[in-house]
Formats: structure tokens, sequence, C-alpha cells
């Protein structure tokens, strides 16, 4: 049995030189928790009142990137980011998010982390959260429901396979559930199939417990989802540790999402209501699949990388926000003034502003990155596919992971040969910022997500800012200097316009 290195990873990359010996190949976790703000961390927030004790013992062990962020800041276009290493917004969706009964959005002949990882000899897992679509079949009666994708019945004949889904995009096996968990149907899915069928009608419920209308099996209950899914995962971890093989873990969780609903364990552990015991009930699951690690005996060797699709979607006091399903009495009982999710940045979940994507990032790898260290460069989650590749020893086609950068250099305590491009960050509404050094670029007048005033992509006055002196974005300097305004609009026209960031053909 060959020495396993596993890698948890999240979304990162510029492309370097790395191992290419079949022996010096890590495992690969990618653990991406789903809403999760950089202030839910207790290690990126000292005022936080939330015990994360196995976070924060992964911060320790790990290096911080203090500057990391989702390519999008809601859900399916980060997904597809991490996986392919592209932008979404390149892809057919420009903004918003699927259902869960939607199409497959990543192209058949698209290159994955997954599909590249196995033809360097990995095997390829994912477990939890897909929401990148998939082809369910349908009732003959209407083959192509007319439902709204992301509650109702959707028509679907579950005891029929999914003939497109995560087993088709590089993955060898596949447990989890088609998108978010507030969004039907609320079924288990393994490799191709549904593994049982629904029994009744989940009638929808509101927040904190969110979930839409829609068909529901009984072994699916919200509040014992995130076990399930660290029990699949360790015991995948077991069973590949036996093995000659490296392995790719893809982990993306299903909390904090909503629907907010910790096991009964975690209810009270927090003075913070059900969001708070989430956060603990989060921590734990964590904690499952790293003691999994523990016990398979690869620790060692493992490189562990944690981090979250987009910001949290709980608002702070001070701003004035979009209800998003929840009533005004409700967002004052949940919105603690003793608690800041997004930490001190700006905004929420589905905003360009820094709290719709800034995310928090570890990564750990003993022997090769220095605990307790920070790193401010700016990463994006795109970057996670060139990491990959850096570590299993692969080279990078043209076609493939256009916008993503190795940050293997910056782990092993290096600077990059190159420096990485502007990073994109994107709304849910399709509004773009630019980010390069000290300075960010909206372009666009508002949020183009949930705070107001939203605004439009592309309708002046844009909006600049200096990150070094204002992370909190107060402070619109563009007046200032538009001669750095300007550059920076010339540059994301070019990124947008080329089809690439990252250099090639």
């Amino acid at each position: 049995m060959r020495p396993s290195i596993t890698f948890f990873l999240v979304v990162f990359s510029f492309a370097c030189p790395v191992p290419t010996q079949a022996a010096d190949q890590p495992n690969i976790i990618v653990i991406l928790a789903d809403d999760m703000g950089y202030g839910d961390v207790h290690a990126l927030n000292a005022k936080s009142t939330i015990p994360t004790p196995h976070l924060d013992q992964l911060a320790a062990e790990s290096m911080t990137f203090t500057d990391a962020h989702s390519p999008s800041a809601v859900c399916t276009p980060t997904r597809y980011g991490l996986l392919t290493g592209r932008y979404c917004w390149r892809s057919s969706l420009k903004n918003g998010v699927l259902g869960g009964y939607s199409p497959p959005l990543i192209a058949a002949d698209r290159p994955t982390i997954a599909t590249m990882l196995r033809s360097q000899g990995y095997y390829t897992a994912a477990v939890g959260k897909w929401h990148l679509g998939m082809n369910m079949a349908r009732h003959p009666d209407n083959p192509r429901s007319e439902k709204e994708p992301w509650h109702g019945d959707g028509n679907v004949d579950f005891a029929k396979p999914i003939t497109d889904g995560p087993t088709t995009r590089g993955f060898d096996y596949y447990f989890g559930v088609s998108a978010s968990l507030d969004m039907a149907p609320f079924v288990w899915i393994e490799n191709n199939r549904f593994v049982t069928q629904p029994t009744f009608e989940h009638p929808g419920s509101k927040f904190p417990a969110f979930a839409r209308q829609g068909p529901q099996s009984t072994d699916l209950k919200f509040d014992e989802v995130l076990d399930r899914l660290a029990e699949k995962s360790s015991s995948l971890i077991a069973q590949q540790a036996k093995t000659d093989k490296p392995f790719f873990l893809y982990l993306p969780l299903t909390g904090p999402h909503k629907p907010v609903a910790p096991h009964q364990r975690f209810v009270g552990k927090t003075k913070l209501g059900p969001y708070g015991d989430f956060i603990v009930n989060v921590d734990d699951t964590v904690g499952q699949v790293l003691a999994a690690v523990e016990k398979a005996g690869i620790a060692e060797n493992t490189l562990i990388c944690f981090t979250s699709d987009n910001g949290s979607f709980m608002h702070r006091r001070d701003e004035a926000n979009a209800k998003d399903h929840i009533d005004d009495k409700t967002i004052q009982a949940y919105r603690a003034d003793s608690h800041t999710a997004n930490g001190i940045y700006r905004g929420t979940k589905a905003d360009v502003w820094e709290a719709g994507h800034r995310v928090p990032f570890f990564v750990r790898w003993p022997d090769k990155v220095h605990p307790g260290t920070h790193c401010e460069d700016t990463i994006c989650h795109a970057d996670l596919y060139a990491t990959a590749a850096a570590l299993a020893g692969a080279t990078l086609a043209s076609n493939q992971a256009e916008d993503s950068f190795s940050i293997l250099p910056l782990l092993l305590g290096k600077q990059p040969a190159a420096s990485r491009a502007p990073v994109i960050n994107h709304s849910a509404a399709g509004m773009f910022a630019i980010r390069d050094g000290n300075w960010k670029l909206v372009a666009g007048n508002g949020s183009g997500g949930r705070q107001s005033p939203k605004g439009k992509p592309f309708a002046r006055p844009y909006q600049l800012f200096d990150l070094t002196t204002d992370p909190g974005e107060t402070t619109n300097v563009i007046s200032q200097h538009q001669d750095i305004a300007t550059q920076l609009e010339t540059k994301l026209i070019k990124i947008r316009e080329s089809g690439r960031s990252r250099p090639g053909a």
C-alpha cells in the first residue's frame, strides 16, 4: 500500500510544476460549506460566541488565506467554477442558480477536476449537494414538465435511472441530493439512481427551517443530512486508504444553508438560536471527517482545505436588506447583535460586496504547509483545478481550467513564477466586479444581489474601493481615481471577451 496523502481542498489555483511520480500524488479532499460566512468561524472572528473547535483547530494547523473568494456570491456558479476552473458566466448561466430538477449545466465535453484527476489515476467521489443539474427520467405523459424547477413534483419517474449527472462528469461514485436542501426533490441519490421512492409531499415551510414544497422520502430528514454525509465520507476515506490508488473526495455540505435545521444534539448549544446551533452542527461534521482521516492513518500525508461556496445569508442589523423568505419579526430575532456572520464585510450572500464572496479558506498539509501561517494573496475557488493538477502531476491543456491558477507555490511558502490575473467577482443578478491588488471596481451601481440598492449591471456610476484602507467598502473613491477605474474596466473587458484569464490560446 502506497503512502497516502490527503488533500482537503476547497476552491483555488495558480499554475506551477509539482510532483509527477505516482507515489507523490496526494489524496485530495475538498470540503465546501454551503453559505458559511467569513465571520462564522471563531478563528476568523474573535467576537463570535459560536464555538467552532474543529475549524479553529484546523485553522491552527493550516495556512489561512485571508483574501480568498468564491467565483460567485451564490451556489451553482461557484460549484461550476470549482469543478471546471472556469468562471460560470462564460457558460449558459449568466445569473441566478439552477433548481433541483434542472438539466446539467456543465457541458458533456467540458473537462472537470474529476475527469482530470481520474486520468491521472485517481479514484474520484462526490458526497453532498450537487446543484449543477442532472437529467432525471420524466413520466411519458409530460416528459418536459412545466413545473418551476425549484419546487413541485417535477414529473419525475423516481424508479428510473438518472442519465446525466455527477457520474458522467468524472466521478466514480456519488451520494447526495440534486440541489440545495431547500429545493425539491427531497430524495437521496446514489450514483445514477434514487435510493428510495418519495412517500409524501413536503408542504413547504418557513424560516428558519425554510424549504419549498415537493416530494420527499422518509429516509431523508433535514436534521440528519449532515451526519449522513459525514458517515458516507468517513466510510469512503477508510476504504480508499486501504487501496493503492490516490483518491479525490469532493464534499459539498448542505449547511448552514437553509433549511436551518440543526440536529437535536446541537439545539441550544449557542444563544443565537437555530443559526448559531447549525454552525456548531457544521463544525461537528467537519470534525467527523477529520477524525476519519486520522483513524485511517493518512493524516500525516494529508492536505486539508476547507472553504465555503459564498458568504452567509444572515444580515447585520445596521443594513437594509431584502427579506428573502423571512418575515420582519424573524429577521430581528435571528439577525443577532452579538454575531456578524460575514465579519466586517459589507452585504450578504448574493451581493457583489465582499460579504457575498469573501470566504473562510484553510489548507493543512503536514510537513509541507507551515501551520499557523497566513497568506494575504487574493485567490479564487476556480484556482482549485490548477492546484490539483499540479499536485497530481498533470499538464493543463488550453481548453480546460481557463481561469485557474495554482496556489501550490503559496502553500509551500514561495511566490508563483507569474502573477495571478485579477479575480472577477460576480453577483446573483450578474453584477461584475474586478479585484486587482488593493483595488476593487464594481461595474454597476448597486449590490447586484439582496442588499439595497440592488442596482443594475454596467449601469453607471461605477464604484471603486481601496480594500486596504476600506475593507468595509464604505467610501466610493472613483472620482479621485478615475485613471485606476479606467484601467480596471479595461482589464475586466479583456478577461470577459478573451474567454480566459489563464495564459493560453
